[in-house]
């Protein structure tokens, strides 16, 4: 098994689920955090039993008169194969209180929270989750509509193994030529489909009726 199975399974970011960077001196995106636990879900099963978020340490530093910056020691874990990690840590960081440029005190009582979610982003980012944008790909906007086709494929049900054997039989059996096929499927259904993995279980019964209609004698 390749040592990047894992970042492969989970690189490739949902375009719905990314937004702009905001109130940094920077610009990017990131993706949206309760998107990944989503994902990390998917993946590891239920967050306490296939995966979890540990907070180690968290503490409040004072950088100015005015500015106060809550920071938080993050760790994740998660079971694959039976076996689960070690823990690996990260750090979140949020302005607890800061002076506008307005000259107004702000306070944001949700900092001990956002630190956390950043901790635990950080943490998921270095076993592939949202590789993509952490690697610089989204900046391609050709990236983006690829992402997109991608992840609409992975939440459409596709043939089963056994839908698969089934079809793959009756094109052996009628000498269907198979390139033709997967262009006639990936018209009807729409997308790009190279393999019989790669087609919508929905098309199952009209391929289905259409091969036995071609195997019955005329």
């Amino acid at each position: 098994m390749s040592n990047k199975a894992l970042w492969d399974a989970v690189k490739v970011t949902d375009p719905k689920a990314v937004k702009p960077i905001t109130g940094k001196p920077y610009k990017g995106n990131s993706p949206k955090p309760y998107w990944l636990i989503e994902r990390a879900t998917d993946v590891f099963g239920p967050i306490g039993i296939g995966w979890g978020v540990d907070v180690k340490s968290e503490r409040f530093e004072r950088i100015t008169e005015t500015d106060v910056l809550h920071v938080a020691v993050v760790s994740v874990w998660f079971v694959k194969d039976g076996v689960r990690s070690q823990t690996f840590d990260q750090m979140g960081g949020t302005k607890a209180a800061y002076m506008t440029s307005g000259g107004k005190v702000m306070v944001d009582e949700d900092a001990g929270k956002k630190s956390v979610t950043d901790g635990m982003v950080k943490c998921l980012s270095m076993i592939g989750f949202a590789g993509d944008i952490f690697s610089g790909q989204w900046d391609d906007s050709k990236y983006v509509e690829w992402a997109a086709e991608e992840t609409a494929k992975r939440e459409t049900p596709l043939l089963s193994d056994k839908q698969c054997d089934e079809i793959a039989t009756l094109l052996n059996d009628t000498n269907s030529d198979f390139p033709a096929f997967m262009a006639w499927v990936s018209k009807a259904v729409g997308s790009e489909c190279k393999e019989l993995s790669d087609v919508p279980a929905s098309a199952y019964k009209p391929i289905l009726k259409t091969l036995k209609a071609k195997k019955e004698p005329a």
